[in-house]
Order: C-alpha cells, then structure tokens, then sequence
C-alpha cells in the first residue's frame, strides 16, 4: 500500500477557486503523480460563492463530478441543464467532443466537490450526459456502487473496465473490500479519518493498492470515501 497525503498534493488558490490535485494537472506537473491505472484526474475544488468555470471543451475522457456539499449548476452542448447537489454524481462521456459550464448556484456558500477524469477505453465516442442521486442511506457502512462498465440500473455507465463506490462510515465500523487478480485501487478520503490497513488516513489522504490486496478500513471517526477499483494496465 502507497499512502498519498493530503499536503503532497498540486495546489492551486486563484481566490474563486481553491483547487488540489492529487494527479499532474494544469501548471501542478511532477512525474511520479501522472494518474494511477486509467485514473488520470482528481481535483478537490471548492468554488466561491457565484463564481465559476465558463463555456470549455473536453475530449476522450469520462468525467466525473462528486458533490461534497453546496450546489453546483452545469449547462452543455448537448441541451443538458442541470442543478446539482451534495449526493449527485454526475459522468459525461467527452468522447469526440463535448462544451459544457460549471458555476456555483450559491450567492453565499461555497461549492466544495471532486473532478474526476477517467480514460475511457475507447476514443472519439459518441458524447452522453448522465447524473444521479446517490442518497446516505445507500452509502451508509456499506460500499454504494456509482460508476462501472455494466449498465446497472440506478448505477452511471462509464466506458472503462472499472467501478466507482463510495462509502459513509459511522466511528468505529469496518468495510472491507478485496482486489481481484490483476485489479488494483485508488482509496479516496473524502471527510473524516479512517485506518486503512493499520495506516491513519485523514480527510484528502489516499491509499494505492496492487495486484489482488486485501483492503481493510476502520473508521476512527465518522467518514466519507471513494473506492476505485481499477485494471491494471
């Protein structure tokens, strides 16, 4: 297990954003944290009040935005205007190309959330929008499943032979969650801390797992996290 610490991270403070990148990311670059599998992107953003990205492209890439708290307004290229809140996760295929904003919907509260890109396994697909409510009750001390290649009904579908899941712990429950053969994972803290495999993990912190590990977490104290189970390639 590799721990990937909060304050290692790229920053970046431009006022209306405060931004962390745990991969090589805009003018954050450094070689060793280039993405890990077909995880290529994780921005922790917090966006202030009113404030926001304008109308910009993307291409070839699965997106997905993780909302931790505050709303976030999102308007695209192909018709889509939607609100979203803490609970929605949103994916966008880019594929050939896709123009979207992103603002906070808030005049007096910031929007905190995650970007996440993933590479897709296949280029210049045809580009879809899809977002969904992931309620606490379906998180709660148990993995909730968000993202992956089967079309499961309440799931998101991305193009990519992985699984998004995330989890709301209460202080003091274990989850564990087992790596198959030539699989390997990203464990994300959201919110909280958390013992991973006899290692304290708090708020922003990562794990990387490889090759068929066993992933144990205990929660020290109430917390939230995202599960990456990845190929490897």
């Amino acid at each position: 297990m590799q721990i990937r610490r909060s304050g290692e991270r790229g920053h970046a403070n431009h006022g209306w954003l405060d931004s962390y990148h745990s991969f090589s990311f805009a003018s954050y670059y450094d070689l060793d944290w280039m993405g890990f599998s077909v995880l290529r992107v994780i921005n922790e953003d917090i966006i202030a009040p009113g404030k926001g990205f304008g109308r910009h492209g993307h291409q070839d890439m699965e997106i997905i935005t993780y909302v931790i708290s505050g709303e976030l307004s999102h308007k695209d290229s192909l018709g889509n205007v939607e609100l979203l809140r803490e609970g929605e996760v949103q994916r966008m295929t880019a594929g050939s190309g896709i123009e979207h904003s992103e603002f906070n919907a808030s005049d007096s509260t910031p929007v905190h959330l995650l970007q996440i890109w993933i590479e897709p396994d296949q280029l210049e697909l045809p580009p879809s929008y899809d977002d969904q409510l992931f309620t606490d009750e379906q998180k709660y001390n148990q993995w909730c499943l968000l993202a992956s290649d089967d079309t499961l009904e309440g799931t998101l579908k991305v193009h990519q032979n992985m699984a998004l899941y995330a989890t709301k712990l209460s202080e003091r429950k274990q989850l564990n969650h087992v790596l198959k053969y030539k699989r390997c994972a990203y464990l994300q803290v959201v919110k909280g801390a958390v013992e991973v495999n006899s290692q304290r993990l708090n708020a922003g912190d990562a794990a990387l797992f490889v090759d068929g590990e066993a992933i144990q977490v205990n929660a020290l104290e109430a917390a939230e996290m995202l599960l990456f189970d990845l190929p490897q390639v």
